[in-house]
């Protein structure tokens, strides 16, 4: 039995950074109404985060989720993009790009893309060199 990954773990020097239910309207799809329109999008995404210490309640001492926000927002606003799972690899790169992240989980879903049901979409899990 595989035990899954732990995103926070005092064993491990861990802590779990996170975005939920981040909605933004994108241009993403195969199809040729999926091209000419913005349609809504959510994102979710987890990081395990190597703790530094002492924090001493700074901001650049930690990873900031507000600023990960702006980074899948500069993404999603670049244009058009095929594949749900093209965003999520794009997204988890571009948080592991800060050496304090060793584990990303993204899932993108497509509001509303299947009819009857409430989303459709791909989760990833990716970890850095480090991990």
């Amino acid at each position: 039995m595989t035990i899954p990954p732990r995103f926070a773990s005092a064993d491990s020097a861990l802590h779990h950074v996170f975005i939920r239910d981040l909605e933004l309207l994108a241009q993403i799809g195969i199809h040729g109404h999926e091209r000419t329109k913005r349609q809504p999008i959510r994102i979710n995404l987890d990081l395990a985060v190597q703790d530094t210490a002492p924090l001493d309640d700074r901001l650049e001492r930690v990873v900031d989720y507000e600023a990960i926000s702006l980074s899948i927002q500069a993404l999603v606003a670049k244009g058009h993009i095929n594949l749900a799972e093209t965003l999520a690899e794009s997204i988890a790169a571009a948080c592991l790009e800060d050496k304090r992240v060793r584990r990303v989980r993204v899932r993108v879903e497509k509001l509303h893309a299947v009819p009857g049901a409430e989303s459709a979409g791909v989760e990833i899990e990716r970890r850095s060199a480090q991990a």
